[in-house]
């Protein structure tokens, strides 16, 4: 059966000084081991969670996607992260999936923080992207995207991993935790939580606890207070176990996303 290996980055984030942050993660990258087949970012890794897009924003030709391509053809790894990009005079809380062949995939955030106002600065998205990698259907998904189930959820179109990126703070870490093990319940999936740490420009705290847990809600790793980088080899026969001894799945009822 197929394995995937997967790094996941937790760091501290330089507020809105994009050098700085690719600086940062440029070396990170370097430091991964060569096993590791894709990379994951924090949520808008390369400012913080700004609400100033129009200072902020790239195009999908700027200097980060650029950067993202370099870093995914030099590493020979994929590369996945969310920035914030304008298109056609609206701007997006964009997740890339960067191929090392030059090739990208992207997701933008269908539920904007409004608590945040992120509604008021950014236009949602309308679609899932479920991506393939070396045989593993991936759901890659948005921080608030955690807080509503049926978006997540596992329908006709199956996938075996559901990942956030997140800029999520240690005041709300409780349902971060939680209802990233409810997500791997839910749908018999490996899920990857990916949080920042440190102060943003506004004085949040963020504790990190990002976290890669099993289909069945175990929780394999995770990290709090501190930077960590950790590399995991995901096993699809274990997935594919857990599935059928608990065919929990072909139980759930049927549904369209309108």
């Amino acid at each position: 059966m197929a394995e995937l290996t997967v790094s996941i980055i937790q760091t501290n984030l330089h507020w809105e000084d994009k050098a700085s942050n690719l600086k940062m993660f440029e070396e990170k990258l370097a430091a991964l081991p060569a096993v590791s087949q894709v990379v994951f970012l924090p949520e808008m890794f390369n400012t913080g969670f700004s609400m100033r897009p129009e200072f902020l924003a790239e195009s999908m030709e700027g200097d980060t996607v650029q950067w993202l391509k370099q870093m995914a053809s030099g590493q020979r790894k994929i590369i996945c992260g969310s920035m914030i990009i304008e298109e056609d005079k609206q701007y997006f809380n964009r997740l890339l999936w960067v191929l090392p062949n030059g090739m990208m995939y992207h997701y933008d955030k269908r539920h904007l923080f409004a608590y945040a106002g992120e509604d008021q600065h950014f236009t949602a998205g309308s679609n899932r992207l479920i991506v393939q990698v070396n045989g593993w259907k991936i759901c890659l998904m948005i921080c608030y995207d955690l807080r509503f189930p049926v978006w997540a959820r596992q329908n006709k179109e199956r996938y075996d991993a559901l990942v956030y990126v997140a800029n999520w703070p240690d005041r709300r870490s409780l349902a971060w935790k939680t209802l990233l093990q409810a997500r791997a319940i839910e749908n018999q999936a490996y899920v990857i939580g990916v949080n920042r740490t440190g102060q943003d420009g506004h004085d949040i705290y963020y504790s990190g606890h990002s976290a890669l847990i099993d289909p069945l809600g175990n929780i394999l790793w995770q990290e709090a207070d501190t930077e960590a980088i950790y590399t995991q080899t995901l096993n699809k026969e274990k997935l594919q176990e857990a599935r059928t001894q608990f065919p929990f799945l072909n139980d759930a009822d049927q549904f369209v996303i309108l």
